[in-house]
């Protein structure tokens, strides 16, 4: 098969009275390579010679014991990348809706900086007529403490031509 790949991984030792292999293979439908655990006993296949190998032989047990830690590591190893998928999955969701937010924010911060600068304009065009008010108030003002000193001379007066007509 042309897209799938496959990875023999073979350990032997010399001490080592039996030798095993993996074979990992990746099919384009999974994410995640599949192993298949084989034992050269079951295949015919040793490194030992004839009468040694039927000593050495692992028993049916163990053979499947080994099949079973195998496939149920990859299994585990296979539950890991996929949560670690999913993080970053979410981070990759949560980066999105972060940009979003941040474009929204960065559209009402620049509706702002123009509603102000038009607040600001029209602030500087009422300026004039604001000091004209600051100006008629204190003339208003003035006007106002003539009246009272023009109240008070004349209340002094009209006492004073009483006070001359009793005479």
């Amino acid at each position: 098969m042309a897209e799938s790949q496959d990875f023999v991984d073979s350990q032997t030792s010399a001490t080592s009275s039996s030798a095993s292999s993996s074979i990992i293979t990746k099919s384009p439908d999974d994410e995640l390579p599949k192993v298949e655990q084989s034992c050269p006993s079951e295949k015919g296949q040793s490194s030992l010679p004839a009468d040694e190998t039927s000593q050495s032989s692992p028993p049916p047990d163990v053979v499947e014991l080994c099949r079973d830690t195998f496939q149920k590591t990859a299994e585990y190893l296979r539950g890991e990348l996929d949560g670690t998928i999913e993080d970053y999955k979410l981070l990759e969701k949560m980066n999105t809706v972060t940009s979003s937010r941040y474009s929204e924010m960065k559209h009402i911060a620049l509706s702002i900086s123009g509603a102000l600068k038009s607040l600001n304009e029209k602030y500087q065009s009422l300026q004039p007529y604001l000091e004209q008010i600051d100006q008629i108030e204190e003339s208003v003002a003035t006007l106002e403490q003539a009246a009272y000193s023009l109240d008070q001379y004349s209340k002094r007066l009209e006492s004073k031509f009483k006070a001359l007509e009793r005479r």
